[in-house]
């Protein structure tokens, strides 16, 4: 029997959150699961979104994890000042305070490890996932690194993507839009960490049946 494949939007330190959705979902090891970055900065414990990832592909369970622009700001918050200080003014100060330290330098190894191995983009099936979107003006959408991070860019190629669609987070949506999203080009960010206006959601997707799961915000 096949397992299940979902797909899990930004999560940002919201960490009980994430693990009451992760309890509706009920996986099994025989389900795969994608996450679509954004697992820090924000909210209140992102060591924590780190450690339950880790702690569920020790268990046996598939867990892939793309990179967000926040995990991008952290890793490159490493070479200068100026890019340290741009990352603490984008909520990397509670990243800092989750994990115990004062300077990024001092993360422990097996973090930045599971930093360094996020992928840019994955593929499954039909489906391309990514964590802002695709620049769909490139010769090959699927090389622009930066735009797969950063872009708001709401062009679509259909010719391109052909019979495939687009999973991914980034751009924060009240739950209202994600419910009646029809694609080629599903966001699955609900703004967990933000409050009012139909933001403050966690959400998961089936790959395969398109239904949605949804967990409202449980950090404050």
């Amino acid at each position: 029997m096949n397992g299940r494949t979902f797909a899990i939007g930004d999560i940002h330190g919201c960490n009980a959150t994430f693990q009451l959705l992760l309890a509706k979902l009920n996986l099994s090891l025989r389900d795969t699961l994608y996450c679509l970055g954004d697992y820090i900065d924000r909210g209140p414990d992102s060591k924590g979104v780190i450690d339950t990832i880790l702690n569920l592909r020790e268990q046996g369970f598939t867990v892939h994890t793309l990179r967000g622009n926040h995990e991008q700001l952290l890793l490159d918050a490493r070479e200068s000042y100026s890019n340290n200080r741009l990352w603490l003014n984008n909520g990397g100060d509670t990243t800092l305070k989750s994990f115990g330290i004062k300077n990024i330098n001092n993360l422990p190894e097996r973090y930045t490890a599971f930093f360094q191995q996020t992928e840019h983009y994955l593929l499954a099936g039909n489906v391309i996932l990514v964590h802002a979107g695709l620049n769909f003006n490139a010769d090959d959408p699927l090389t622009d690194r930066y735009a797969m991070l950063w872009t708001r860019d709401p062009f679509i190629d259909g010719q391109w993507l052909d019979d495939r669609i687009v999973v991914h987070g980034h751009t924060p949506r009240p739950l209202s839009y994600i419910e009646a999203q029809g694609g080629p080009v599903y966001d699955l960010d609900g703004g967990c960490v933000y409050s009012g206006k139909g933001y403050g959601h966690l959400v998961a997707m089936n790959l395969d049946t398109k239904e949605l799961t949804v967990q409202p915000n449980r950090e404050y």
